[in-house]
C-alpha cells in the first residue's frame, strides 16, 4: 500500500488515470477506504454490482472531464465486455493463475479509441509466492504461443503436483519472515521500477526461446526436493529453535460486525424489552400482560401497571441488585441506580380504588390485541403499496379487518416516533414509495414513447450505442419493450407473461433462441433497454 500510494501521487500529479484490479473484493474495500482518505474520486465494479450500476460506473467514469481518478475492479467481473479507454495506467494488485484473466484486464485500456500510451503496472512481492505465479503465468503464455497458436499439441501439460505447489509457496518465506525493511521513500519508487523493469526483461528472455519439450520437464523449484533448505534437508526433522514461520504465526484479527442499540430506558421495564444479561430477570405479576410500543397504549396506563408491579415486588420481598452489568468504571453508577430501584420498590403503594377504574377503562384503550407479525405486515404492506394506498393495504394485513387496520393507520402516523427504532421503519417505507415512484415514471415514460409510433414493432428504434448486444436481435428487443409496457413495469408477473407471450408469438415460431429465455434473463434485458431509450431521451431512472 505504501508503494501504491506514492505511485498515485505521482501518476495524479502527471494527469493520468488509473484502472486497478485486484483477484478480491475485500482488498477493493481496504483501497475504497484508501480513496476517501486521499479523497480520490473513483468507480468501482465487482461481482455484486448490478448491471444498471455497472453501466453507470462505466459513463460516469468515460465521461467528457470526468473528475473520477481511479476505477477499482475485480479481474474476473471487471476484466471482460467494458470499455475504459480513457484511462491510461493500468495496476495489477495481485496476479491471476490464469494469465489470459490479467491480460483481459489490461485491454480495457488498449480498445479502439484510445489515444494515450498505455501502461501496465503488476505488483510482485519479492521473494514469495507471487514471482512463481508470474513464472508460471510466463510458462502458461510461451505454451499457448507454441500449441495452441501454432497447433503443434504433441502431449499434454500436466497439473500442477502437491510437490511444487508447496514449493511454491516456500519460495523466499524465509527471506521475507527475516526482513526489517518495511518503509518506502519517494526515491525507492524509481529503483522499484527499474528493477521491475529488469525482471521482467530477465522473465520475458527466459522463456521466449524455450520449447515444449523444455516445458514438460520444468518444475517450480530446481532443488531435487522442496523439504531442502538451506543445505539442510528438513524431511525427517524440525527446526524447534522457533524462528520458523510456523512457531511465529499470528492469527489475523476476527472480522466482527458493530451492532448498537438504543432502547428508550422507560419501554425497556414497561413493556419488557430487555438486553440479555445472564443475571435472573426481576419478578412481576403473575398473568401480567405483556406490552409492546406498536400498540400505542396511554402512558396513563403503563403507569399504573408499573407502579402495580413494584408493589408486588415490595409484597414478596424482592431486593433490588439484579441491574445488568457494566464496566469497572461505571460500578458507581450502577450502585446508585439500584439504590434507586430499591427505594421505588420500599415506597411502592397498592393501587387505589380510582386507579383500579381507570385502569379498567384504560385497558380498552390503544391496540393491545395487534400482535408483531401482525405490525410487521402493516409495515411491509406500506412499503409494497406506499403510504398512501390506505384501501390496499387495510385488505392485505393478516388477520385484521379493513376498520381496524385504518383506525390504526390513524394512530401511527401520529405517534410513530414513540416507537423504538422507528427510523428503520419509516425509512423502508420511503425507500418502497421511492421505488414506486420510479416503476411509474418508466411505465409513463414507454407509453409515451411508443405512442410516437404508429406501428412500433417495425418504427421503433432502439439506440443501441456501442451496447449492442450479440444475441438478442432489434426485432426481439422492440417485442420486448412493446410487452413490458403493456404488461406494466414494476408488476410482480410482468416478466413471466412476456416469457409467454414470446413462446405463444407466432413471430418467433422457429426462434429457438428467444423462446428458451427464462423471466430473469428477460428482466435483465428489459432493464438494459429501458436504460438505453431513457438515457437517449436525456433522462436518468
Amino acid at each position: 500500500m505504501v508503494v501504491l500510494d506514492r505511485l498515485l501521487k505521482r501518476l495524479k500529479a502527471q494527469g493520468s488515470r488509473v484502472l486497478i484490479f485486484s483477484q478480491m473484493s475485500r482488498l477493493l474495500d481496504i483501497l475504497e477506504d484508501y480513496c476517501e482518505m486521499r479523497e480520490y474520486k473513483y468507480c468501482r465494479i465487482d461481482g455484486q454490482t448490478s448491471h444498471e450500476e455497472r453501466i453507470d460506473a462505466i459513463d460516469a467514469y468515460n465521461a467528457p472531464d470526468s473528475e473520477k481518478f481511479l476505477f477499482l475492479l475485480t479481474t474476473r467481473a471487471g476484466g471482460l465486455g467494458i470499455n475504459l479507454v480513457t484511462a491510461d495506467i493500468v495496476i495489477i494488485f495481485d496476479s491471476d493463475w490464469n494469465p489470459q484473466a490479467d491480460l483481459q484486464a489490461q485491454d480495457r485500456a488498449h480498445r479502439i479509441g484510445q489515444t494515450k500510451q498505455v501502461y501496465v503496472f503488476r505488483f510482485v512481492t519479492e521473494n514469495a509466492i507471487e514471482e512463481k505465479v508470474m513464472e508460471r503465468a510466463a510458462q502458461k503464455l510461451r505454451l499457448d504461443q507454441l500449441v495452441i497458436q501454432q497447433g503443434r499439441l504433441s502431449q499434454q501439460q500436466k497439473a500442477s503436483s502437491k510437490e511444487d505447489l508447496l514449493a511454491m509457496i516456500q519460495h523466499g518465506a524465509q527471506d521475507m519472515f527475516n526482513s526489517t525493511e518495511s518503509t518506502v521513500t519517494e526515491d525507492d519508487i524509481d529503483s522499484i521500477l527499474r528493477r521491475g523493469e529488469e525482471k521482467t526483461k530477465e522473465l520475458t528472455s527466459k522463456y521466449s526461446q524455450i520449447g515444449i519439450e523444455d516445458l514438460a520437464k520444468f518444475t517450480s523449484e530446481s532443488t531435487g526436493s522442496v523439504y531442502l533448505w538451506e543445505g539442510d534437508d528438513y524431511n525427517n526433522k524440525r527446526k524447534d529453535d522457533g524462528s520458523n514461520i510456523g512457531n511465529n504465526w499470528i492469527q489475523p484479527a476476527k472480522r466482527e460486525r458493530k451492532v448498537n442499540y438504543a432502547i428508550d430506558d422507560y419501554y425497556r421495564e414497561a413493556m419488557r424489552v430487555t438486553p440479555k444479561n445472564t443475571a435472573p430477570r426481576a419478578p412481576r405479576p403473575p398473568k401480567h400482560p405483556n406490552f409492546y410500543d406498536f400498540q400505542f397504549l396511554p402512558k396513563e396506563l403503563l403507569d399504573i401497571y408499573q407502579k402495580e408491579i413494584y408493589h408486588y415486588r415490595r409484597t414478596i420481598g424482592y431486593k433490588a441488585g439484579s441491574l445488568p452489568s457494566k464496566d469497572d468504571s461505571d460500578k458507581q453508577d450502577t450502585q446508585e441506580e439500584i439504590e434507586a430501584e430499591q427505594k421505588k420498590i420500599d415506597e411502592a403503594e397498592p393501587l387505589t380504588e380510582e386507579e383500579q377504574e381507570l385502569k379498567d377503562k384504560l385497558s380498552d384503550k390503544g391496540f393491545s390485541n395487534w400482535s408483531k407479525r401482525e405490525f410487521s405486515s402493516f409495515i411491509k404492506s406500506m412499503e409494497k403499496n406506499g403510504r398512501d394506498a390506505l384501501d390496499i393495504i387495510s385488505e392485505e394485513v393478516e388477520n385484521k379487518t379493513p376498520e381496524e387496520v385504518k383506525e390504526y393507520y390513524k394512530v401511527f402516523w401520529k405517534r410513530y416516533t414513540e416507537i423504538s427504532d422507528y427510523q428503520k421503519f419509516i425509512a423502508n417505507i420511503e425507500r418502497g414509495e421511492q421505488r414506486l415512484r420510479r416503476q411509474n415514471d418508466i411505465q409513463q415514460f414507454l407509453t409515451t414513447k411508443l405512442k410516437q409510433y404508429k406501428m412500433p414493432l417495425f418504427q421503433l428504434k432502439i439506440p443501441y450505442g456501442q451496447s449492442k448486444g450479440k444475441f438478442y436481435s432489434e426485432e426481439e428487443d422492440r417485442f420486448l419493450v412493446i410487452k413490458l409496457a403493456e404488461f406494466g413495469f414494476g408488476n410482480e408477473d410482468v416478466y413471466e407473461r412476456i416469457r409467454d407471450s414470446i413462446r405463444s408469438s407466432d413471430l418467433f415460431r422457429f426462434n429457438w433462441f428467444i423462446k428458451s429465455r427464462t423471466s430473469q434473463e428477460i428482466n435483465r434485458r428489459c432493464n438494459t433497454l429501458v436504460t438505453l431509450l431513457s438515457r437517449d431521451a436525456g433522462l436518468n431512472f
